[in-house]
């Protein structure tokens, strides 16, 4: 179906955000799809009043849950949208002008504002973010076994969107380190898996390089308090998924007692 559009939304226990992403979502989308990968805080039965399209299955990791999804789309169309992420009114636009041109890209990349804690950042990796999100079902996969897999387009014919999503991506320190620990976990797992070993200087300089990239030569300083939390976090985010590869090499386990007292 030409120029129609399929929304992917994939979560998981997503209730404060999955009303308000499906409402912006609903402006652009022929199709608004929900896959779902185990929720029990009420995100089912919200995404059920709305009355949308909901497929549920378990979780591996982010690139093979959504290439799970993507062939279940009814359209020529697919645009990802994490739930922490909204539509805006200019992107609606301007999407619903280029899938109705038939000499369009097969997907384009998308800018996001970024928040954290509720305050748009303007500076450092966050203030030039953007994903491929938008593409033609039959050419898009997603590539890599991580968290951050990203889709490829098959015949190379990729643009950028003047709009940007709104990406509320860190209300809270809990909803942070929860997704830390997930994303640091998976890197390493897959270095493990490759037999890429820790090396020590990285182990001991990749934390507050990245802070000096983030907060000086990207000018995270700009943003105030939240641009050095920002830098901050990103350092000790590049430093754990070293100490984390680190573990899985050398950790050791503790020897384990004698159950027989000793005789005296």
């Amino acid at each position: 179906m030409s120029g129609k559009l399929t929304v992917i939304i994939p979560c998981k226990n997503e209730i404060k955000h999955i009303v308000a992403c499906i409402q912006s979502a609903q402006e652009v989308a022929n199709e608004v799809l929900v896959a779902d990968s185990g929720s029990t805080d009420g995100t089912l039965e919200a995404v059920r009043e709305i009355g949308c399209r909901l497929v549920e299955r378990e979780y591996i990791h982010s690139g093979d849950f959504k290439n799970w999804a993507i062939p279940q789309a009814t359209h020529e169309w697919v645009l990802v949208v994490d739930a922490d992420e909204r539509v805006s009114p200019e992107m609606t636009a301007e999407i619903k002008q280029l899938i109705a041109n038939p000499k369009s890209q097969d997907g384009y990349w998308i800018f996001r504002n970024n928040y954290f804690l509720g305050q748009k950042i303007r500076f450092s990796s966050w203030g030039h973010d953007s994903v491929l999100r938008l593409f033609k079902k039959e050419y898009g996969k997603y590539v890599g076994e991580t968290d951050h897999a990203e889709v490829q387009i098959s015949t190379g014919r990729v643009g950028k969107l003047r709009s940007k999503f709104e990406h509320y991506s860190f209300p809270s320190y809990e909803h942070y380190i929860m997704k830390l620990d997930r994303y640091t976990y998976w890197d390493a797992r897959q270095k493990h898996a490759a037999g890429i070993k820790p090396k020590y200087l990285r182990l001991y300089f990749s934390g507050p390089l990245r802070f000096l990239q983030q907060y000086i030569v990207r000018l995270g300083c700009l943003d105030g308090c939240a641009g050095f939390q920002i830098a901050t976090l990103t350092g000790y985010y590049s430093y754990l998924k070293q100490a984390r590869l680190w573990e899985l090499y050398y950790k050791k386990e503790p020897e384990s007692e004698s159950l027989n007292p000793s005789k005296t």
